[in-house]
């Protein structure tokens, strides 16, 4: 209830505003209307400037009276004169009178400040083309408060307008006309406010319109004069070049072009990210850092560039644990929030990872999850049972609960990424990445008992299920071996009790969900987060026998057949909030490829899943029948759409490795493709085939040129001398006579034909007994992935599918150390109409016809044409 002083106050201000009003209807009343039939409304007008001149003086004593007092921005009287005040405004300037335009656009500035603006829609093109209109003004005090103005209505523009307000400053030329501006008033000491505003209203401009991004980004004049202001140290300079460069980054093909531009961009970036720096600017910096980051490329090559100092901003902003952030919420905006963004880039591979861990990220993200752990020395020795009361008090406090998503991503990657010896990274601190693994194994035995309840419907903390639950299944398959173990040892102990009651439980609600006909988000959530359990335990030796002996196995098959026929489809930020930046929808040029487990999680994790319980089964083999009836049962249901989904590019490379692995436990190894499949028709035939191989007096035919491609090991010296010129090798693979090749008594026959099986299909079909000698030959040949699968080793996170695409044709001709690796790549082809999308830069027109001539040797052999006119043809299609 109101105060007798605040009544008082109300009616003084209501009085002064009737008054003010009242001034101005008379002001207005010294003018004239004219009905717009276009428009359908009244306009106001008049031609003498005092009049004007008293017009504008009431309009902004007008406006001064409701300034800062929100009850009177909506008050009756202030919206019945909205239509007066601006059509008055509006006339003033396009009558550009040049003693009024300065005093006229400082009353937009504020018209345009005090009015909401929905208010403003009715006249909202007319005003923003009156606007711009006085941006290319030569007097500074015009054109200054035109842009605030313009910046402020474009800023604040909703869906609905901004399309039709786009489309205006689209036809006004604007972009070029501020381009223009900063040009000339870039380095003028005397214009520095100037040239502020003209770059935040470019700014703002770019954010909204893509299509005006690359071709400012393309004027080598402003990127100059905006590369001559990164010495500026004036924070509001600092604050619109920052706002500016986020807003053209948006375009993925500018971001890359300012990355290749060289350190000197890179170098801005980090310094704005440094703690010498006001909160605001910092801000800021993480942003276009994150902005320009968005994908792994980009990424990779800042890490190349400035790695080292990247980190050590992120890691500087992630120490910025003031008292006003500590009971932080999900505050994206906040210096914190901002540098964890950032700090996602974690989950790609690279060399940051490991300047990660050497600046001591462990203590970091401990003292964001837990409250005054800094104090707890890295060389104290705490039991396992002190270390789990600690870490459980400290959770309890909810300290930075709305960062968590964030730290358990960043753990998640770092544990995924980092090599087996994690020891000489993290000098000493063992205590903390201890706690670090108990904070996650704690939160994630919660979050499963919690979604293993079918019709728990009200949990909490949704934001952080998935995540915790992500970054423990990386903890327990990590690389790094105390990482691994340590999560499994610390997991099994906080199991010890209740392991098998809540085991129980997962297996019955995954069971029962995965039959569901529909699924809501919670659904697809749970799913997901008993999935991970599922594969979590199932790495547990007390819980493996248990699973596989349950219907756990039969649920997660039925999920991969579900999410094969696209019954399923479930993308991680649904139901990860915290990935959904502010860049998403405002990019553009962005061809993203997917991370590595692809677009459907829960189609990844079913086949991670499976992959481990296959695992499992191959190590309880003591019921011989039971385990064939297990594999069996999976084989007959998934294996053919198994060998689809690998030979398909529409999968992520997790999901395909993933593939690859499981089939392996059938007998098939490798990586098929339809590319293989063609070359593959060409295996045991002996048209075109120039090569003979002999082993142990029985023979095979090949073609050296495949051979070159995907297994040069197989090829003798003197096939492919270094010596020898470029033109006797080309002559070599195309058109020469059959060359018999006598192998090592010890290459085992049958072994090679399944060994050139893999070469042109891409995959093989073996038993137990022969991929002992097929280990041996693939061994000798240096065939890695091959290797991985004969030794069913677990896939790598992050490591590409290996693919038997053309485009790989140099640099595996380079592997086999022939001269043809002259630095070629396919563009130039493509100018000679030779290619379509792929590759080769020569140094000279020979080099060109005799690498071509290799290309169209597998041209021929794959598509079995003929005469050079169709070779190109084909070349040309594919």
């Amino acid at each position: 209830m109101k105060s007798t002083r605040e009544k008082d106050d109300d009616r003084c201000i209501t009085w002064h505003m009737h008054t003010l009003h009242r001034r101005l209807l008379h002001a207005l009343d010294l003018g004239t209307r004219h009905f717009d039939e276009k428009t359908k409304r009244w306009n106001w007008q008049c031609a003498n400037i005092e009049v004007q001149k008293n017009v504008l003086r009431s309009i902004d004593a007008f406006l001064d009276s409701i300034s800062g007092n929100a009850r009177a921005a909506h008050h009756a009287i202030f919206k019945e004169s909205l239509a007066d005040v601006l059509g008055a405004l509006l006339w003033i300037l396009q009558c550009k009178s040049v003693s009024l335009l300065s005093m006229s656009s400082n009353v937009a500035v504020k018209l345009v400040s005090v009015f909401p603006n929905p208010l403003l829609q009715s006249h909202m093109l007319d005003l923003v083309c009156c606007l711009s209109s006085l941006l290319s003004s030569h007097q500074m005090e015009v054109a200054i408060p035109c842009a605030t103005a313009l910046n402020l209505v474009i800023s604040n523009l909703n869906a609905t307008s901004e399309k039709a307000v786009m489309k205006a400053l689209k036809e006004t030329d604007i972009s070029i006309c501020i381009v223009g501006n900063i040009k000339d008033c870039a380095g003028d000491v005397k214009k520095i406010e100037y040239f502020e505003e003209m770059a935040s209203l470019l700014s703002t401009i770019l954010w909204r319109w893509p299509l005006s991004r690359f071709p400012v980004c393309d004027d080598v004049k402003l990127m100059k004069a905006l590369a001559n202001m990164h010495t500026r140290t004036d924070s509001a300079i600092r604050l619109v070049l920052l706002k500016l460069y986020t807003s053209l980054a948006l375009c993925d093909s500018v971001a890359k072009k300012l990355i290749a531009d060289g350190e000197v961009f890179l170098q801005m970036i980090v310094q704005a990210m440094g703690k010498s720096n006001p909160d605001i600017v910092r801000v800021e910096g993480f942003r276009l850092a994150q902005c320009v980051l968005r994908s792994q490329e980009n990424c990779l090559k800042m890490v190349d560039l400035c790695g080292e100092a990247l980190v050590d901003a992120i890691i500087c902003g992630m120490r910025e644990t003031r008292l006003s952030s500590k009971k932080i919420g999900n505050n994206h905006g906040s210096l914190l929030g901002e540098a964890c963004q950032l700090a996602l880039i974690t989950r790609w591979t690279g060399d940051h990872h490991t300047s990660f861990w050497k600046q001591g990220i462990d203590k970091v993200l401990l003292n964001l999850l837990i409250e005054n752990i800094q104090d707890q020395s890295p060389e104290l020795v705490l039991s396992l049972e002190k270390q789990i009361s600690m870490v459980k008090e400290g959770l309890k406090a909810n300290y930075h609960l709305g960062l968590r998503s964030y730290l358990w991503d960043i753990l998640g990657g770092l544990s995924i990424h980092c090599g087996e010896n994690l020891n000489s990274c993290t000098h000493g601190s063992e205590l903390h990445i201890n706690l670090l693994i108990t904070c996650a194994c704690l939160t994630f035995v919660d979050t499963m008992q919690k979604w293993c309840r079918i019709c728990q419907k009200d949990v909490d903390d949704n934001f952080q299920s998935e995540p915790v639950s992500r970054a423990v299944l990386m903890m327990i398959y990590s690389p790094c071996n105390y990482i691994s173990s340590h999560a499994r040892f610390l997991l099994s102990d906080i199991l010890k009790v209740e392991g098998i009651p809540c085991l129980e439980n997962l297996i019955h609600t995954l069971d029962y969900t995965s039959s569901l006909e529909s699924y809501g988000l919670f659904d697809k959530l749970q799913l997901v987060i008993n999935l991970i359990g599922l594969t979590c335990l199932s790495s547990l030796p007390q819980f493996q026998r248990c699973i596989i002996e349950s219907n756990g196995m039969k649920a997660v098959l039925l999920l991969v057949k579900r999410c094969l026929s696209n019954d399923i489809h479930v993308e991680r930020p649904s139901f990860a909030p915290h990935l959904h930046t502010r860049f998403h929808e405002r990019s553009c040029c962005c061809i993203y490829k997917e991370d590595w487990e692809g677009s459907n999680v829960l189609l990844f994790y079913g086949l991670w899943g499976l992959a481990e319980f296959l695992h499992q089964c191959g190590l309880l083999q003591d019921n011989p029948q039971k385990f064939t009836s297990k594999v069996t049962y999976i084989k007959d249901q998934l294996v053919s759409e198994l060998h689809e989904i690998c030979s398909s590019t529409s999968f992520s490379p997790g999901v395909r490795w993933y593939v690859s692995y499981i089939l392996s436990y059938f007998g098939f190894y490798g990586f098929p493709n339809e590319l293989a499949k063609r070359i593959g028709k060409s295996l045991n035939e002996e048209e075109y085939a120039d090569l003979r191989l002999i082993a142990n007096g029985d023979c095979v035919n090949v073609h050296g040129v495949i051979l070159a491609v995907r297994c040069p090991s197989l090829l003798p010296p003197e096939v492919l001398p270094s010596s020898k010129s470029s033109k006797e090798v080309a002559d070599k693979f195309v058109g020469g006579t059959m060359r018999e090749v006598r192998l090592s008594a010890h290459v085992d026959y049958e072994a090679l034909v399944l060994l050139l099986e893999y070469i042109y299909l891409g995959c093989l079909h073996a038993g137990e007994e022969m991929v002992k000698k097929l280990k041996i030959l693939a061994k000798r040949c240096n065939l890695q992935p091959l290797l991985q699968m004969l030794y069913r080793q677990s896939p790598k996170w992050g490591t590409p599918f290996p693919s038997s695409d053309l485009s790989h044709l140099t640099s595996s001709l380079d592997s086999a150390g022939s001269s043809f690796s002259y630095g070629m790549s396919y563009w130039k082809l493509k100018q000679m109409n030779l290619l379509g999308g792929n590759a080769i830069f020569v140094l000279t027109q020979y080099h060109i016809c005799m690498f071509t001539k290799l290309y169209c040797s597998l041209v021929v052999i794959i598509y079995g044409v003929c005469s050079d006119q169709e070779c190109k043809r084909v070349i040309r299609k594919s």
